[in-house]
């Protein structure tokens, strides 16, 4: 796991692109415009992750392939939202665990943060068991008619660090 990097750029789009289907199937899809604009947003993640607002990670295999993500975003009173995704020819190989594991480590020694909070929708079972396999507790259940995940209902989880 590395920190965001302007360098990551072409491998990180290629990972994006590649698994967009695969993401849209478990989570919100990210949109057109994050493509469109995904140089734009690349430059301002130094920027982010200097001033402690978030912290943007990339998972890569031996020849600097991306793999996966995971990232602390809205970093603020010493908790922060934890997101991730894995690319799909990784799935089943434990990768979303073990980075989950290695960023709550990180978020409490590098970050001094003493919780994250996440989320995943429900037919996101996968998410779900990761959250849980890594010591999140489920805080509530996102309903229709309450706040959603892009529109899809959902559940949210909290760990303390």
């Amino acid at each position: 796991m590395h920190l965001l990097r302007p360098d990551h750029a072409p491998a990180l789009l290629a990972f994006e692109r590649e698994n967009r289907a695969w993401f849209a199937a478990s989570v919100p899809d990210r949109g057109d415009d994050f493509f469109a604009r995904f140089d734009e947003m690349l430059r301002a993640r130094p920027a982010e992750q200097e001033a402690g607002l978030s912290y943007f990670h990339v998972l890569t295999a031996r020849g600097g392939e991306v793999l996966g993500r995971a990232n602390l975003v809205d970093v603020g009173a010493g908790v922060a939202d934890l997101g991730y995704r894995s690319a799909e020819r990784a799935a089943g190989r434990s990768l979303a665990t073990r980075a989950v594991r290695e960023l709550c480590g990180l978020a409490a020694r590098t970050c001094g943060l003493t919780a994250l909070r996440a989320a995943a929708t429900l037919d996101n079972v996968s998410s779900r068991a990761v959250l849980t396999r890594t010591g999140f507790v489920r805080t509530g259940f996102v309903r229709t008619g309450e706040t959603r995940l892009d529109g899809c209902p959902g559940l949210t989880y909290l760990r303390a660090l």
